[in-house]
């Protein structure tokens, strides 16, 4: 899985109206980057160290606009540390660790996942979503034998 090139998500937000400004330009390189489903808070934070006058509007601004856009998709009921955003576009599935609180992407394809119409309540079902949760080999290492 990869996340978009800068500068397509440059060229996406043009044909859709936006300005790139210096500041929007920083947002973008960092998620280009990221593939540690950052929230919009943390982006904030990275993006102080080089532009210290960035509004945190700015920053949540941009995240509305390319989750809009389809860029960004809110990864649900994790940590307490904000919504986080998976910049990965293709549909996936997650590992999630419940004491560092990292976030790893899956492809896997969960055969059997889906609903059978009579089991959606009348729900359309527009995306899913598995997220195993567990503890990472990094904690692991760090727990006493």
């Amino acid at each position: 899985m990869t996340v978009r090139a800068l500068e397509e998500l440059i060229e996406l937000l043009r044909q859709n109206g936006h300005k790139i400004t210096p500041q929007r330009r920083v947002i973008l390189e960092l998620l280009s980057q990221d593939d540690s489903h950052p929230t919009a808070e943390q982006i904030y934070q990275r993006v102080l160290l080089t532009m210290p006058d960035i509004s945190r509007t700015t920053v949540y601004n941009t995240f509305r606009e390319l989750n809009d856009l389809g860029e960004l998709t809110p990864v649900h009921d994790l940590s307490e540390g904000g919504q986080r955003y998976d910049t990965h576009r293709q549909p996936h599935h997650h590992l999630y660790c419940v004491q560092c609180h990292k976030l790893v992407d899956i492809d896997h394809d969960f055969e059997g996942l889906d609903l059978a119409p009579e089991d959606t309540s009348g729900y359309q079902i527009l995306n899913r979503q598995v997220t195993f949760y567990g503890i990472c080999p990094d904690c692991q290492a760090k727990r006493p034998s």
